[in-house]
């Protein structure tokens, strides 16, 4: 039986910020069961409380307490391993209030901290990064996803350009939001749940949010929505030896059916 669940946003309950067929509903029926539940998610154009504001807009009720992003799960990381030091943030966004407590500055830096990627993202700010990381500033990212989802189709996401900027530079960039096990393990204690086994994650993107909760030991459930690729799940179910959803419904729709049988 269920006794935590944690949901992702964008592509799950919302597109562009308009809510996904059968969400509303959802929610409210399995708020009904008194099921504990937190949303757990890598969009970083928002602070939390705008995301809850927008969530309420278009039906949902949740409150900004029940929201935990990458901006936040970073910031309790820079103010532990990094206290007071000088950060610079690359963010297509503004989620400065997510932040308090951190160090905020335009240059020269002791850390660097990626975001959500947008247009900011130039050809001159990547090379900024390059030099820092050069220099040896550690650098890390809110999160690792390679795209998100639009009405308008894919975007490009901060993953794409980590992976270019450890290739070039020889160095590891840390990412604290989904897919790693920091942003599970965080989420879970918010909860209140001793036993991650317990706890259920929703996604529309298999391998950040799906796969990386099965690793901390998360029951996942995948939908058929959002960034949901159906190429990407054949070719698990192809690999008899490799790792797969544990569960894969239609649409958040699906999932106080579904939630009644775990």
């Amino acid at each position: 039986m269920a006794e935590g669940l944690l949901l992702d946003i964008d592509g799950v309950l919302v597109t562009s910020w308009k809510a996904l067929p059968g969400a509303v509903e959802a929610l409210e029926e399995i708020a009904g069961t008194g099921l504990p539940r937190m949303f757990l998610t890598n969009t970083t154009s928002k602070s939390r409380a705008q995301i809850a504001e927008a969530l309420t807009d278009v039906g949902f009720k949740v409150r900004d307490d029940e929201i935990v992003t990458a901006a936040v799960l970073t910031a309790e990381y820079l103010r532990t391993k990094h206290p007071g030091k000088r950060v610079v943030v690359f963010n297509e966004g503004a989620v400065n209030e997510d932040m308090a407590g951190v160090n905020l500055v335009d240059d020269d830096p002791e850390v660097v901290v990626f975001g959500g990627a947008g247009p900011s993202f130039t050809h001159e700010l990547m090379s900024r990064a390059l030099g820092w990381m050069i220099e040896g500033v550690p650098t890390i990212a809110m999160h690792r996803s390679l795209t998100w989802s639009t009405s308008s189709g894919p975007k490009i996401d901060t993953g794409v350009y980590l992976e270019g900027l450890q290739k070039a530079t020889g160095k590891k960039i840390r990412a604290i939001g989904k897919p790693s096990p920091l942003g599970f393990r965080s989420a879970v204690e918010m909860l209140g749940v001793g036993d991650p086994g317990g706890v259920v994650m929703v996604g529309d993107d298999m391998y950040s949010d799906v796969l990386g909760a099965q690793k901390t030991a998360i029951t996942g459930v995948l939908v058929r929505t959002g960034k949901f690729l159906p190429e990407q799940l054949d070719a698990l179910v192809k690999d008899e030896f490799g790792q797969v959803p544990d569960h894969v419904i239609d649409s958040i729709a699906d999932l106080p059916a579904l939630l009644k049988k775990l």
